[in-house]
């Protein structure tokens, strides 16, 4: 699909330029996708007010995460902006996320999901592993935490930004991205994903750790937040009972993720 074929260096390159220029069109043909066919998902597992914080990509805004949140919001969650304005992948904002989640916390006297979109995705793990205590899980949407600093379509607009390379970020954070928070991880990716490479979204010893899987969809990168098959697998992770198991869609739906096929 989109014209990926198999890297037979196994090196993990940077997504092609092709999926890259098409990353709007294709955005924007899920949106529309959304806006008809959200009227028509199940809506009849109410959220009873649990709190789920969503956190934006880089260069992202609350108002990026609107969709997703209305839909959470539509269920009986309660969906929570991460307040900090624009994303602009700084590592300080792990310590203003610490103080957002206790509050959070506090106002509802119950652990947080937290979803983290892209580099939100990043920051969701660091938080779930400082406070494991007061998060139920995390789930990720294209969040490149296996290669945070390798060659990505948006290394050039971070150093525009910031005056840094992306490598220059402490070596301690890096470090700690390698494992995976001590809490449920949903780890969706895309392979048609024009900003990321994919494999760095996705945690590659996933068979070890019983609280981790990893979900392919189809779609781009900038879609993931209002993709009708992401917006209903989180809609099932979110509304599991009791002790956390491994999503295992039904056969209706398993040519909507690929891997579980």
């Amino acid at each position: 699909m989109f014209g990926l074929g198999k890297n037979k260096s196994n090196a993990v390159k940077k997504p092609s330029f092709f999926l890259f220029a098409t990353e709007s069109g294709r955005a924007i043909a899920e949106y529309g996708l959304y806006r008809i066919g959200h009227h028509f998902m199940d809506k009849s597992n109410q959220g009873k007010g649990h709190p789920v914080l969503v956190i934006p990509g880089f260069m992202a805004s609350d108002w990026s995460t609107g969709p997703l949140r209305r839909f959470l919001d539509d269920l009986g969650y309660n969906s929570y902006t991460w307040d900090l304005g624009r994303n602009y992948g700084s590592p300080n904002y792990v310590q203003a996320l610490h103080d957002r989640l206790k509050a959070i916390q506090s106002e509802n006297q119950e652990k947080v999901t937290l979803v983290g979109w892209s580099l939100g995705g990043v920051y969701a793990r660091e938080v779930a592993r400082d406070f494991p205590d007061l998060v139920q899980q995390v789930i990720t949407l294209g969040s490149p935490f296996a290669g945070l600093t390798k060659k990505n379509n948006v290394a050039w607009l971070y150093k525009l930004i910031s005056g840094n390379e992306v490598s220059d970020i402490n070596p301690e954070f890096l470090d700690r991205l390698k494992e995976p928070p001590p809490v449920p991880v949903t780890a969706i990716y895309t392979k048609g994903d024009g900003i990321v490479s994919w494999e760095h979204c996705m945690e590659k010893e996933a068979e070890e750790y019983p609280l981790v899987q990893n979900i392919e969809v189809y779609g781009s990168h900038c879609g993931l937040g209002h993709n009708l098959a992401v917006l209903k697998l989180i809609a099932n992770r979110l509304n599991q009972q009791g002790e956390w198991k491994p999503f295992s869609p039904d056969w209706l739906q398993t040519y909507l993720y690929p891997n579980l096929a």
